[in-house]
């Protein structure tokens, strides 16, 4: 069955650019099934802002771009007007494509209104993807603390729900809080996914890697590759960087990414004295470029503040680690938590004590079996578990369940 699909995602990537990919992978793998898919997305590249929408193929994918700047340094405030710009600009655009089927998927929670309202003016049925919790999540930030935005935002919320045929949803914790906020909603949980052939990297290249970079070389390497948001508080690792320099001064940690406490982040590291000796940081990188990073790392890390709300996060770099069959360190509880621990993935850290975490780093990056065990229970999940093709299945399936009953 040809289905003719409408996708929207403020925030769309493809691997030669910084972020997820996991609507990209999505979207090509429905046209290698014989469907036709349209993408209406942002182009927040940096520089000089031109209006009107443009068209590009990403392998058979059709992407319709408008410029809208957006970055994870921005205000709130800030951040909020971009939103509320596409919504606007991706409704007119949606309406205007025909669909037999409309999926869009958040953050932000906003673009349900151009996917309800495609929809229904297509009379096509409508999948909404959850990638975040919201206004769950912003409300326990604090970021969410006016009472008015607070019952608009959970009544965008419900609006989103009561619309879509379906609902998909990226993490346990979060299928739960859609049928807590909405009962009877119908909910499947497809997590991220390991894109395994884009992660298989050559001892050769990684070798090479190493050995351009002279504070390397065969020395232990902790990675963090993401986003230094509010929500990440990725000065954990650098404080847990502090306590590994006076046991282990060899260790050495790598942050590659982009983010409102990049600078902070930063500047930690240099009031300790690591940065650029212990400590590096690089900006980030296309998603092309983190296999041989991954690759080169002893271990990789993914950290959240210490809010419980927090836990029922289905992060790219968790998935990305056991894609490259390397360990993975988290600072939360939650599913991710209880996947480690019943495999030996990785590590379940202290949230609250970095010093305790750098001593557990300084230990496992030195103990070669429990990394050849942990690498290989990475793999086992990777392969088993969270294949990038096996994930597509299930989304298939939902896609084509919704469009078959709606016939």
């Amino acid at each position: 069955m040809r289905v003719r699909i409408v996708y929207i995602h403020q925030y769309y990537c493809n691997p030669r650019m910084a972020g997820g990919i996991r609507s990209y992978e999505q979207a090509r793998r429905l046209v290698e099934r014989g469907h036709e898919v349209h993408v209406v997305t942002t182009d927040i590249t940096e520089g000089k802002r031109e209006l009107g929408w443009r068209e590009t193929n990403d392998d058979g994918v059709h992407v319709h771009w408008f410029s809208v700047p957006y970055a994870n340094t921005m205000s709130y405030a800030r951040r909020l007007r971009a939103f509320a710009e596409f919504m606007a600009l991706a409704t007119v655009k949606a309406t205007r494509i025909k669909a037999d089927l409309v999926f869009a998927t958040s953050t932000p929670l906003t673009v349900a209104v151009p996917g309800v309202l495609a929809s229904k003016l297509s009379r096509a049925p409508f999948v909404f993807e959850v990638r975040d919790l919201w206004p769950e999540v912003p409300i326990k930030m604090g970021a969410l603390r006016n009472p008015v935005a607070r019952r608009l935002a959970g009544g965008l919320a419900n609006f989103a729900y009561r619309n879509a045929s379906e609902v998909i949803a990226l993490s346990p914790g979060m299928a739960a809080g859609i049928t807590a906020r909405r009962p009877g909603t119908r909910t499947t949980m497809i997590p991220n996914a390991a894109d395994i052939a884009m992660f298989e990297v050559s001892p050769e290249k990684i070798g090479q890697f190493r050995a351009q970079h002279d504070w390397l070389g065969d020395r232990p390497l902790i990675v963090y590759t993401g986003a230094l948001g509010k929500v990440n508080g990725v000065e954990y690792l650098v404080h847990a960087a502090r306590r590994m320099q006076e046991i282990d001064p060899d260790v050495q940690v790598l942050i590659v990414g982009h983010g409102m406490e990049w600078e902070p982040t930063k500047e930690l590291a240099r009031s300790y004295g690591l940065l650029d000796r212990s400590v590096h940081m690089w900006p980030k990188v296309p998603k092309a470029d983190l296999p041989v990073i991954l690759g080169a790392a002893t271990m990789s890390t993914s950290f959240v503040r210490p809010i419980k709300a927090l836990w029922d996060n289905s992060a790219n770099k968790f998935f990305d680690a056991l894609a490259a069959s390397r360990p993975i360190a988290i600072n939360h509880g939650g599913w991710q938590a209880d996947l480690l621990n019943e495999t030996g993935a990785g590590l379940v850290l202290d949230p609250e004590d970095a010093a305790d975490a750098g001593e557990k780093f300084a230990k496992y990056v030195r103990d070669d079996q429990w990394l050849s065990r942990a690498r290989a229970a990475a793999h086992t999940l990777a392969v088993e578990r969270f294949s990038r093709d096996l994930l597509f299945e299930r989304f298939e399936h939902v896609l084509n369940r919704t469009v078959g009953e709606s016939n």
